[in-house]
């Protein structure tokens, strides 16, 4: 594994309903493949399904989409799929 989930906020941004989920993940090592992010996340059911996310466009590191099945998410950057952020964390 490359990382770990370390927490699940629900409703981290405001007390409205249109507060975005917030998952905090911690790597392991230097980074993480985003289909994998997401995969271990539980955002996608498999990995086949998260290269699909991201092959759609449905997936945005810092506020760019990202295409690249394959990125490496570091420590510090921002995965939004849909209305679930993820913050990744150095451990």
């Amino acid at each position: 594994m490359q990382g770990k989930l370390l927490a699940y906020d629900a409703n981290p941004l405001s007390e409205g309903a249109n507060a975005m989920p917030n998952l905090d993940f911690t790597l392991t090592g230097d980074y993480v493949e985003l289909h994998n992010l997401l995969k271990i996340t539980g955002l996608a059911d498999s990995g086949g399904s998260a290269k699909m996310m991201v092959a759609d466009g449905a997936v945005t590191v810092d506020g760019r989409v990202e295409t690249r099945k394959t990125c490496k998410i570091r420590a510090g950057q921002v995965v939004l799929l849909g209305d679930t952020r993820i913050a990744v964390h150095e451990a």
